[in-house]
């Protein structure tokens, strides 16, 4: 059967599945439908930027990927692995919809788990208070015995401001340059 009649099916059914990964030890997941890649952690290219999560870009078979570190934009800490070695952390390339269409951006993951399936019935939606990561980014949390998983809503995950940038390094050096001049400077900074 083609994942296309799957993906019906599942929705038919009111199942949906879901990409899960671990930051700081607590389970997470993307729509399996917007990730489109899991990769080992590669060489990641710094650029300027006024992000800080922002941790640069890779290049993917000709396409430049801008890179967030998601640990950096939910402020929970350093990651376990060295992302710099390349031990125990992955990419997941995921779409992002924004007002100017969709863009591709890998995001710093310490773990990928599996793909779950879950039915609407174990989805819940998340509590406005509590939670470590803004519950606007949030889709659901998906419950299932003793496991709590945080459905992240790839959509709501970056802002505009921060998808016009990733705008601007996909299109390319000159583009990511005038964005770094563009970047207020850092007290002591040259």
């Amino acid at each position: 059967m083609s994942q296309a009649n799957e993906t019906d099916r599942d929705k038919a059914a009111g199942s949906h599945q879901y990409l899960r990964f671990t930051l700081a030890g607590e389970d997470y997941a993307f729509d399996v439908v917007k990730a489109r890649e899991v990769l080992a952690l590669v060489k990641i290219t710094p650029l300027p930027c006024s992000m800080e999560h922002f941790a640069g870009v890779i290049n993917l078979r000709g396409s430049i990927i801008p890179i967030m570190d998601l640990r950096k934009k939910f402020a929970m800490g350093s990651p376990a692995a060295d992302f710099g070695s390349g031990a125990g952390a992955y990419i997941v390339v995921i779409e992002v919809g924004g007002q100017d269409g969709l863009s591709v951006v890998g995001v710093l993951v310490d773990s990928v788990k599996s793909v779950v399936r879950f039915d609407d019935a174990e989805l819940e939606p998340a509590p406005k208070f509590g939670m470590r990561v803004d519950s606007a980014l949030i889709k659901a949390i998906a419950k299932r015995d003793e496991l709590f998983i945080t459905v992240l809503d790839s959509d709501r995950l970056f802002s505009e401001k921060e998808l016009s940038q990733v705008a601007a390094v996909e299109s390319g050096p000159a583009a990511a340059e005038a964005l770094a001049k563009a970047r207020p400077k850092a007290e002591g900074e040259a």
